[in-house]
């Protein structure tokens, strides 16, 4: 069996940025001081005279993006999760969100997978902050397929948008011709009858494997990605809870304001059903590798098993 194929969705952004740029010469790239670490480096490459480096200043890099999409650019700010997200929230909120401004917010290193830099650069906070902007979209795309096409959407979209990608490589896994990435609409990527995962990001690879896992039990699992947080697809998430009766969301953020917790005003409100949230507890995260980091915080396939089974039994 060929080993699968992995890349990190801030790679995708990379790449995506740089073929955009050949169809939009209105697009413009600002980032942090960390366009090697972002790709964003990759389009400073292709179209110098349209990247700026704003240096280790979140904030006004914010404000300036807000000033050029005021004149017609339609500007892509990069850096770090915690940095774009959590610095330059107020930038983001006032003088993005406020006037509805066409940016477009490439956080990358988001979560727990920033590995050995830490706690202090570690957001497992981020969805909840964006989702509660109003007018903003939210993005979080499980693989390169995936960020690559949300990228383009994000383009195409009037208004201000957060894309969140990650450092780790992960499995590619909508390799298939019949994928479309549409905003607001989740796609069901397994059927099953006795209970539904709903996941996001690089969750989304585990979550599948953990379905085929439990398949062999007797277990039929319904498996949905939600890409888009916000909008989201609501008449998904009340069908599939309607069909299996129980869910079970995983995430790679905290379980307070992210994916789960949209989730759950959802359902609490139209299709009452017992929910599990798997994500990143009340706590911060630490230093070590991505890897062992997804396990000791329950979120590789085996960490998610033992979840779900606690939960059904």
């Amino acid at each position: 069996m060929s080993e699968v194929k992995k890349i990190a969705t801030r790679e995708s952004y990379g790449n995506a940025l740089v073929e955009l740029g050949a169809e939009y010469d209105n697009l413009v790239v600002l980032d942090a001081d960390l366009a090697a670490a972002t790709k964003t480096g990759l389009f400073k490459k292709a179209y110098p005279e349209r990247h700026i480096d704003c240096g280790i200043a979140e904030c006004n890099m914010v404000g300036i993006a807000a000033g050029l999409a005021a004149t017609g650019k339609i500007p892509f700010v990069s850096s770090f999760a915690m940095f774009v997200a959590g610095r330059a929230y107020e930038q983001v909120r006032n003088s993005v969100g406020y006037p509805h401004l066409n940016v477009k917010i490439g956080a990358t290193h988001a979560g727990i997978t920033v590995g050995e830099d830490g706690a202090t650069h570690q957001c497992n906070e981020d969805i909840a902050l964006m989702r509660t902007i109003p007018g903003m979209v939210v993005i979080n795309p499980a693989d390169d397929i995936e960020a690559k096409a949300a990228v383009k959407a994000a383009m195409q979209q009037e208004g201000p948008v957060y894309l969140r990608f990650g450092r780790l490589a992960t499995p590619v896994i909508n390799n298939r011709e019949d994928y479309v990435f549409k905003l607001g609409k989740g796609i069901t990527i397994r059927e099953g009858k006795d209970l539904t995962i709903i996941a996001t990001g690089l969750c989304v690879a585990p979550a599948l494997e953990v379905a085929e896992v439990m398949a062999n039990e007797g277990v039929d699992v319904k498996v949905i990605n939600i890409h888009t947080i916000k909008p989201l697809d609501e008449e998904l998430i009340i069908k599939a809870a309607t069909e299996t009766g129980k869910v079970v969301t995983v995430e790679e953020h905290s379980v307070i304001g992210g994916l789960g917790s949209a989730v759950c005003d959802v359902l609490c409100t139209y299709a009452p059903a017992p929910v599990l949230k798997i994500g990143i507890e009340d706590t911060y995260g630490e230093s070590g590798s991505a890897v062992e980091l997804i396990r000791k915080y329950g979120l590789d396939n085996q960490g998610i098993y033992g979840k779900i089974k606690a939960f059904i039994s």
